[in-house]
């Protein structure tokens, strides 16, 4: 056991809710500090809430201490209500909790982005994405990893329709994303938080990973 603090943003999104569970059950953390807006009752001796204005990181950021900080925060246009708004919470808030615990000391950082991003996109989402991880890799951890899952499977807090339509095609479609497709493959959210557990147990390795590298990852953790 290495007692290890995990920081977690995001635990009410469907890949943080599956992190929490996974953290909790890794003999590697014996704490895990869940920043979040409201309260989420979670009853067990390692995790520990704090209930905070997220976005006002001046306000607790002397809190955001541990060895691992993991970040798994997006919305969406229609949740955001503009391309601003979705750039200040999907860019500027992962960037500024980043900063504040690279000040304070924390040594590794887990980043869930997206399947394509890329900063030179014309799609604002790809293109926040994509600066996004490009401001988190300029900070100095010593150890740095971005996820980039394609469509996400598991349960939601909200319902999201058209996503729900995608997940039965990607469902019915699995066989064919086998090869240069098998990136697009839709991914369970549980997978993606374990390989994110996963990579930051490795002190060395490549900064990002697509989403049909993950499953395997996931699998190593499972299997430890």
């Amino acid at each position: 056991m290495e007692n290890r603090t995990a920081i977690v943003f995001g635990a009410t999104g469907l890949v943080g809710t599956y992190l929490v569970e996974e953290l909790i059950k890794n003999m590697k953390y014996s704490a895990i500090k869940v920043f979040t807006r409201n309260c989420l009752n979670i009853e067990h001796i390692k995790v520990i809430e704090m209930v905070v204005e997220v976005e006002n990181i001046e306000s607790y950021g002397d809190l955001v201490k541990g060895d691992d900080l993991f970040i798994c925060l997006g919305t969406t246009i229609k949740k955001a209500g503009s391309v601003k708004r979705v750039e200040e919470l999907d860019r500027v808030m992962p960037f500024n909790i980043a900063s504040k615990a690279h000040l304070n000391g924390v040594k590794r950082i887990a980043v869930v982005s997206s399947l394509g991003a890329n900063s030179a996109s014309k799609s604002f989402y790809p293109r926040i994405k994509g600066l996004m991880e490009e401001d988190i890799l300029s900070l100095g951890f010593s150890r740095k990893v971005i996820v980039r899952p394609s469509l996400l499977l598991g349960k939601r807090g909200e319902f999201r329709l058209f996503e729900l339509a995608g997940k039965g095609l990607m469902k019915s479609l699995s066989f064919i994303f086998i090869g240069m497709l098998a990136i697009y493959k839709a991914v369970h959210g549980r997978v993606v938080a374990r390989s994110m557990i996963a990579l930051l147990g490795i002190d060395e390795g490549r900064t990002i990973y697509l989403s049909d590298e993950l499953p395997a990852l996931a699998e190593e953790l499972r299997e430890a």
